[in-house]
């Protein structure tokens, strides 16, 4: 009989792209990651003033330089409404950090529950902070680790 042959446990690991690619990637991503959970927490404060304290963050107009107005006197206080902006920019924010983190994990090759574990970062507050710290010491452990990996051109 015929031994069967020995099987190479030591996959080589293969990356989507260059080290620098991943490395330009993850710097994208963190920058992504702090913008992303630094506007979260605002639309937190936005969420208290709102649903705490029924009113709307106003810049300028009869708020002053910056103060709450009830929301039945925001249409005649002027100014410009901050909560609104808040609103706005973090859901225009979390599609490009969606696309980063995309970009990243495409790169890095990991399975999907990795993508969707760094699309919650952006949605639950603070998460997006632990997160890249997390996925950050991740991918320079994997490029320290293995440095003969080939990419994929």
């Amino acid at each position: 009989m015929t031994e069967p042959a020995p099987t190479n446990t030591t996959a080589k690991r293969r990356f989507g792209g260059t080290p620098a690619q991943i490395r330009s990637a993850l710097g994208f991503y963190k920058f992504l990651a702090y913008a992303t959970g630094v506007m979260l927490l605002l639309v937190v404060v936005e969420m208290v003033a709102k649903y705490g304290f029924g009113a709307e963050i106003i810049a300028g107009g009869s708020a002053g330089a910056l103060g709450l107005v009830q929301e039945a006197q925001v249409d005649s206080a002027g100014g410009f409404n901050l909560s609104t902006a808040v609103l706005i920019v973090h859901g225009w924010l979390y599609v490009v950090y969606l696309i980063a983190d995309f970009r990243l994990w495409q790169f890095m090759r990991w399975p999907f529950s990795q993508f969707v574990i760094i699309a919650l970062g952006g949605v639950v507050p603070l998460l997006s902070f632990i997160v890249e710290k997390r996925v950050h010491r991740r991918v320079e452990e994997e490029l320290a680790a293995h440095p003969e990996a080939r990419s994929r051109y």
